[in-house]
């Protein structure tokens, strides 16, 4: 990890390993980070129905900063191979320097925040799942309320069911994971991609005007809202909603640290990553516009968010019995997407957790891994809270929540990139951006900024969104969620480290690979 610059400078960049096998590439990170892309079955119906064509340049400028977040990414990556958990990681080294003790909080805190951007993805995409499962078979959709949102029994059924299943691939190890990873991914990406572009294949249902001007679902232009707060403002609410989706192609980063030759593997996968969500987010919704329609989108009879994909289908490929194969097709497709998404969020962040219990912000209990080098408790306490999530029942209601924690975790990482490019210019780097990226990758965080802290308070607390209700009280629940990190913490500063010394790591101390199946002390 030692560079030599031009000028005969060395610098060398020292952070804590992770002490996770090395046993994929390039392919394994990507295919597993499809997850992060996948999302695109949930947000594009929820940003067509509420926005119309108006939400395709917003979606279009969101994703290309994800695009942009991921080539950073993959520098840093490069930067740091041991690393694990993706973008909160590479956090630490960026501060330690300059403020050290700030720098372990951010480490922390980071951490902490991505997994709760994380982990409720396993939940809504088994959520989202149940939807077209029951809407194949016909089953009933009565249940219960919670908070103002109505729970179908066969949706807490399907979801809780699908978590435990899919715990098995991912204690399996990362080998076995990239399998099926990769299976779900043929199986799912290949069939929507077709669907993004399908409309090609029959002009005839194609209607370009409704592009035109960006309408909105009730016919006004892009400039005009009837949200009380004016246009600019309801783009900037929906964007919190959209940045927990379209932004989240940096998956793939949770998993270089795991991949043989990262010094390659990092510019590979993270290119191809944010390629290939920068055509599927803003192809999908185009698609939706195209043939559905700006009215049409608007009339939850004609297009229910919930299975859209199967109307649009529908319409691109006719009626009649051959359809109706073809809709069980598109929704088998939908399904096994949601599923490897939701395996990643169960494995990416546990490696975040074991990160952080690697860096001593969090309990030892995380970092035990099984025999296949998995951090399995970290896996099992997600699974957890994955099935309380269950609970919330519906999908904006569970952004809302996540978004909290995910958002956030991006601005400190971004600056960070910053504050390398800027006071250790020697640092090696196997991959390394044009010199201008820094300042590209603080306008980004500056724009995170303002759709964190004024679009996230003012699209939870009003009705503007498909949840038909205020999802504030969700909001809160996802601000105390993130506060609990401070418990987390103080119980390993105060009790653990106390009671054994001797192991107390220091974060930037030699931190030997767990062993293991090896029990904690």
């Amino acid at each position: 990890m030692t560079d030599v610059s031009s000028s005969g400078e060395h610098d060398e960049l020292v952070y804590a390993s992770a002490g996770l096998p090395k046993t994929t590439n390039w392919w394994g990170a990507f295919v597993i980070g499809l997850a992060g892309t996948i999302l695109v079955t949930g947000i594009a119906p929820v940003m067509v129905t509420s926005l119309g064509a108006a939400s395709i340049p917003v979606i279009v400028v969101i994703t290309i900063s994800g695009y942009l977040v991921c080539l950073v990414l993959a520098e840093l990556s490069a930067m740091m191979p041991d690393r694990s958990g993706g973008l909160p990681s590479y956090a630490y080294p960026a501060y330690k320097d300059r403020w050290p003790r700030l720098a372990e909080h951010i480490n922390g805190f980071t951490a902490w925040a991505y997994w709760l951007g994380w982990f409720p993805v396993g939940p809504l995409n088994m959520i989202l799942a149940s939807f077209y499962i029951v809407n194949r078979f016909v089953l009933s959709t009565s249940g219960f309320t919670l908070i103002d949102t109505p729970i179908a029994w066969w949706t807490v059924g399907i979801s809780v069911v699908g978590l435990l299943l899919l715990a098995i691939p991912a204690v399996m190890g990362l080998r076995f994971g990239t399998v099926f990873a990769t299976t779900l991914a043929l199986l799912s990406m290949i069939p929507l991609t077709f669907l993004a572009i399908s409309w090609i294949f029959n002009p005839g249902v194609v209607d370009f005007g409704q592009l035109f001007h960006f309408r909105h679902t009730d016919g006004s232009g892009f400039f005009a809202s009837q949200f009380h707060h004016g246009w600019l403002t309801l783009y900037i609410a929906f964007s919190f909603l959209l940045t927990w989706n379209v932004i989240a192609m940096e998956a793939a980063a949770c998993y270089i640290g795991e991949t043989r030759n990262p010094d390659r593997d990092a510019k590979i996968a993270m290119n191809l990553e944010g390629l290939y969500g920068l055509f599927i987010y803003t192809m999908i919704p185009v698609a939706f516009v195209l043939v559905i329609g700006v009215h049409a989108l608007g009339n939850a009879t004609l297009a229910d968010p919930k299975t859209i994909f199967v109307t649009f289908s529908s319409k691109v490929f006719g009626a009649g019995a051959g359809s109706n194969i073809l809709n069980w097709l598109i929704a088998l497709m939908l399904i096994l997407a949601l599923i490897l998404s939701a395996l990643n969020a169960i494995t990416g962040t546990a490696r975040s957790l074991h990160q952080m219990s690697v860096d001593g912000q969090f309990p030892r209990f995380f970092q035990k891994v099984n025999k296949h080098g998995v951090p399995n408790r970290s896996m099992w306490f997600n699974v957890a809270c994955s099935i309380a999530v269950v609970f919330m029942g519906g999908a904006v209601e569970i952004y809302t929540f996540s978004n909290v924690g995910y958002l956030a975790s991006f601005i400190p990482v971004l600056i960070g990139y910053y504050l390398l490019r800027k006071h250790r210019p020697n640092v090696r780097r196997p991959f390394k951006l044009p010199e201008w990226m820094k300042y590209v990758a603080l306008g980004i965080a500056g724009l995170y900024v303002v759709i964190y802290f004024y679009g996230g308070p003012v699209y939870a607390s009003c009705s503007c969104s498909q949840a038909g209700h205020s999802t504030l009280v969700y909001y809160f629940i996802g601000i105390a969620t993130l506060l609990s990190y401070l418990g987390f913490y103080a119980y390993r500063k105060l009790f653990e480290n106390k009671r054994y010394p001797a192991q107390a790591e220091e974060l930037l101390g030699p931190t030997p690979a767990p062993i293991a199946g090896a029990s904690d002390p």
